[in-house]
């Protein structure tokens, strides 16, 4: 057998996420919260499935559900999309990931990707028969180097895949850098993939700078969201995927013989959750809360913060204090201290080891307090330069 992937094995969530369970440790490291959803949301989804929602959903998604959410596009963005011919709904976004590169990329064409990357976009790419071509984000501040990008284009660059808020930094993309895209693409029939799951959860009155704002740009676009970190229901795997028309017919026809349709109760409940535009809007502050505290808790460490402004998630460096490799140091916090974290030399495909760990600030205060306690008394030193 030739595998599509001869370099893909289990990621890296999945592993740390076993190695956490084996030894009943606090598990920081994937991005899901451990503090109940909204009620009422959950309360909906009882109900659809006692109306009798429970059959096949259209394709393309539930009408009031597509609807629902081309409102909140206007509102939020000043945006109008058609709901019909321009919203999916996917099982997740991972999912429209995968299902957007799988329509465009053809053999040999290149992708430009930004590393450190959520893990799914080089291998979407690779089955696709594409090339990644991988830049490096500047670190610490994890800045796009748009003078490299220029560089980076040739005849063969059909995508950009951009990510705001970032995973794994939580750095987020400014109004200069989406002028800077717009440069980039101008004149070229380049694609653009915006992978905006995290679209509420930006902190310090930052602007979410969608694609969906800028015509130009949403022209050319797949933009990728998520239910899932909206209303911290990531094990629902729903989410959407917005394009324009003739994008969103060959994204269908990869969708209609993948997935076809997502779960009917959850659809249904969901385009009566939206209208209450609060349970989305507050989500950013109550979520820079628990950053804030988490970095308060941190303090206590040797850890120095690598300050994230958007995401679940925020970075800490302890090259200060140590050599050790970032999956050795990652490994030995979970057996020894009982936390799980993620190296963030994970989202690099030459695992480039700046020694900083990710960690996932979304729990309930209790478990950051656990987990900070375990980190104090860790001996940092081992590994020291």
């Amino acid at each position: 057998m030739i595998s599509k992937l001869p370099n893909v094995g289990t990621t890296i969530f999945t592993t740390m996420s076993a190695l956490a369970a084996k030894h009943k440790a606090i598990n920081l490291g994937q991005g899901f919260p451990d503090y109940p959803m909204d009620e009422q949301l959950t309360a909906l989804v009882t109900k659809a499935m006692q109306d009798n929602y429970n059959q096949y959903m259209p394709m393309a998604g539930y009408a009031p559900l597509l609807e629902a959410i081309a409102a909140k596009v206007q509102k939020l963005y000043g945006t109008t999309v058609n709901p019909q011919q321009q919203i999916t709904i996917t099982p997740g976004g991972t999912y429209a990931i995968y299902s957007a590169i799988t329509a465009m990329i053809n053999k040999g064409d290149e992708v430009i990707v930004f590393e450190p990357a959520y893990d799914s976009y080089i291998p979407n790419i690779e089955v696709n028969a594409g090339k990644a071509v991988r830049l490096q984000l500047l670190h610490p501040t994890y800045s796009i180097d748009w003078a490299a990008v220029k560089q980076a284009i040739t005849p063969k660059t059909r995508m950009i895949i951009i990510n705001s808020p970032h995973n794994p930094s939580g750095a987020v993309l400014s109004a200069d850098d989406i002028q800077q895209l717009r440069r980039v693409v101008a004149g070229t029939d380049i694609c653009i993939v915006s992978d905006e799951v995290y679209e509420h959860l930006i902190y310090d009155n930052l602007p979410h700078e969608s694609i969906l704002k800028y015509p130009d740009l949403l022209e050319r676009a797949f933009v990728c969201f998520s239910f899932g970190k909206v209303y911290n229901c990531t094990g629902w795997k729903v989410g959407y995927c917005i394009a324009p028309e003739a994008f969103t017919k060959e994204f269908r026809k990869v969708h209609q013989f993948n997935c076809f349709s997502v779960n009917s109760p959850m659809q249904v409940a969901l385009a009566e959750h939206l209208q209450d535009e609060q349970a989305y809007l507050q989500l950013a502050p109550q979520l820079q809360r628990k950053r804030d505290y988490f970095r308060e808790l941190m303090a206590a460490t040797p850890l120095k913060v690598v300050p994230s402004h958007g995401s679940y998630f925020e970075l800490y460096s302890y090259g200060g204090i140590s050599n050790e490799t970032e999956s050795n140091l990652a490994t030995r916090l979970v057996t020894e201290c009982g936390v799980a974290t993620i190296p963030t030399s994970a989202f690099y495909k030459d695992a480039i080891d700046n020694k900083v760990l990710r960690f996932c600030f979304a729990k309930k205060e209790a478990t950051l307090e656990e987990a900070v306690e375990g980190l104090k008394g860790f001996e940092w030193e081992i590994g020291n330069k």
